[in-house]
């Protein structure tokens, strides 16, 4: 948050009841956090977790993606293509070798 200069003072905390899975305890606390970034506008809602300190958290590092996205697009673009990439290239990695074990048992005599 330091590097992208938000300060705790730009932030509008809510706590909101939040719906799904947890039980009881969703129904009856208020885990969900929206958080407000006034000089932007930008909102985010968090209630991926059972507990309201880390959906704090979790929201936190969600508005900071997302004014890091916002002011350099290019450099998230290529991170995900760089993903991407690797994961399709591990992808092929496995199928290949999948192909020549099968081959090498193709291969034996009975």
């Amino acid at each position: 948050m330091e590097v992208l200069g938000i300060t705790e003072a730009d932030l509008k905390e809510r706590f909101v009841k939040s719906s799904g899975k947890g039980g009881q305890n969703v129904n009856k606390v208020s885990t969900a956090v929206h958080l407000v970034h006034t000089p932007s506008g930008k909102q985010i809602k968090c209630s991926v977790y059972r507990t309201q300190g880390l959906n704090r958290y979790k929201a936190r590092d969600l508005l900071c993606l997302e004014l890091e996205k916002e002011m350099d697009p290019s450099k998230t673009n290529s991170n995900l293509k760089k993903l991407r990439k690797k994961k399709q290239d591990k992808y092929r990695k496995s199928l290949k070798k999948k192909l020549e074990i099968k081959k090498s048992e193709w291969n034996e005599p009975m």
